[in-house]
């Protein structure tokens, strides 16, 4: 059997990041595979699923509301609660947090402006499957294209998933008014992780930094082993 895992990218209505995380994850070492959103299912003997950055629906509720409820989310919930690594950056992380599969809800930026620049991030201590060949405090060079992502919780929140390793990547300045400069979190098992930052737009160093690559191939490494397939 091949070394390279079955990747699922998600397409949604203005999705615009589909195409290069699966270009990134190709590069990384998996066999990406598009998925429209309106499938009931997700295609057999998959290792891992990512729901890419864009505008879903336009944005015209709120980042990721109705994306939630295409008909594909049933079955990428159901992939998580067995222990599937799932991935979402962007507006696939508003997506996550608007589903209920992360902590947390992604607010306008505190400067009510788009931001677009590449950010530093650091590595938090955590259980994310994603991040696990990562050693805490690393640091990554990633860009950032939002104007909705001012991650915010609840004091009672912030202090549970904080006790539980669930804040994985903080950036290393505000960037948008993120509380706690939260850049990404995962859920308390670790299998489900979002982020912010574009991971997919920094692997080529011809066009940037590449702090996306250790990122996608610590997904890549999650997809396998939830295959249980060799490198």
């Amino acid at each position: 059997m091949s070394g390279r895992p079955t990747i699922a990218v998600v397409t949604f209505p203005g999705s615009l990041d589909d195409g290069d995380m699966r270009l990134a994850l190709e590069l990384v070492g998996a066999e990406p595979v598009a998925v429209w959103h309106a499938d009931e299912r997700l295609p057999g003997r998959i290792g891992a699923v990512v729901l890419p950055g864009g505008f879903s629906y336009g944005d015209y509720l709120r980042c990721g509301a109705l994306a939630k409820l295409a008909p594909l989310m049933r079955a990428v919930r159901t992939f998580a609660a067995e222990g599937g690594p799932v991935l979402g950056v962007c507006n696939g992380f508003q997506i996550l947090c608007e589903a209920g599969l992360l902590p947390g809800a992604l607010l306008a930026n505190r400067q009510l402006e788009y931001v677009c620049r590449d950010v530093t991030i650091a590595v938090e201590e955590s259980n994310a499957t994603a991040l696990r060949e990562l050693e805490p405090t690393t640091t990554l060079e990633l860009p950032i294209k939002h104007g909705q992502g001012n991650w915010y919780a609840d004091d009672e929140t912030l202090a549970e998933i904080s006790a539980r390793g669930q804040i994985t990547l903080r950036y290393t300045e505000d960037v948008n008014g993120s509380r706690g400069r939260v850049a990404g979190v995962c859920n308390e098992v670790g299998n489900v992780l979002g982020l912010m930052p574009h991971p997919e737009h920094a692997v080529d160093p011809l066009l940037g930094p590449i702090g996306g690559r250790p990122m996608l191939a610590g997904l890549v490494a999650a997809a396998r082993d939830h295959l249980g397939i060799a490198a």
